[in-house]
């Protein structure tokens, strides 16, 4: 037997079957993006995107990397829950904000499902990982003119204070896996930005 085919002995993780869903925001995806120069009046250094499962609607918000389960619960849901609904189901890595007793409880409060993928199955989160890879990208794109810059009001913007447009920019796009916008995926209405 060779090396490669080997058991490690470590215990493979359930696979979590993913059931699909029939309206936006009912199963999201929940992941960090992390290493970001800082940004914001607050001088954020990471971002957490939430991404709808049914629209693939995504939700950039910025925050610590060393944020507190309360400090990210609390965050969720001043801007993404009073946008949206009470998800149904969060799917996200182990991270131990996710895995504290105060966000379980919460979660319980609310009748959320919380799965988490596994080191060995990390395919469960693989739209939040996508996403995370075209925001980084999207953020890269940015930063490579400059991390800050000065509009024609003399506004100062860094990858921060862009998040709405580069948002608005993923939603009003044809999104590959269901050859719609999430816009209209979402709220049945296509958006459209008129430029004069």
């Amino acid at each position: 037997m060779s090396k490669e085919n080997k058991s490690t002995g470590k215990r493979l993780g359930n696979i979590i079957k993913i059931q699909e869903t029939s309206r936006p925001w009912e199963i999201v995806h929940m992941d960090w993006l992390t290493g970001l120069p800082p940004g914001g009046d607050r001088s954020y250094n990471a971002c957490l995107v939430i991404l709808d499962r049914f629209s693939r609607t995504p939700i950039f918000l910025p925050c610590h990397k060393d944020d507190t389960a309360m400090d990210t619960a609390l965050l969720i849901w001043n801007r993404a829950v009073s946008w949206t609904f009470i998800f149904t189901n969060i799917i996200s890595d182990r991270d131990s904000k996710f895995n504290s007793a105060l966000w379980t409880n919460l979660n319980q409060l609310f009748g959320t499902k919380l799965s988490f993928s596994t080191a060995y199955h990390p395919q469960t989160d693989g739209l939040a990982e996508r996403m995370i890879q075209t925001l980084e990208d999207m953020v890269r794109r940015f930063c490579a003119y400059g991390l800050e810059f000065k509009d024609c009001d003399g506004f100062t913007h860094d990858w921060c204070t862009i998040l709405p447009e580069i948002e608005f920019s993923y939603k009003t796009s044809n999104h590959a896996s269901t050859n719609k916008t999430p816009a209209i995926l979402e709220d049945g209405i296509p958006y459209y930005l008129k430029i004069s």
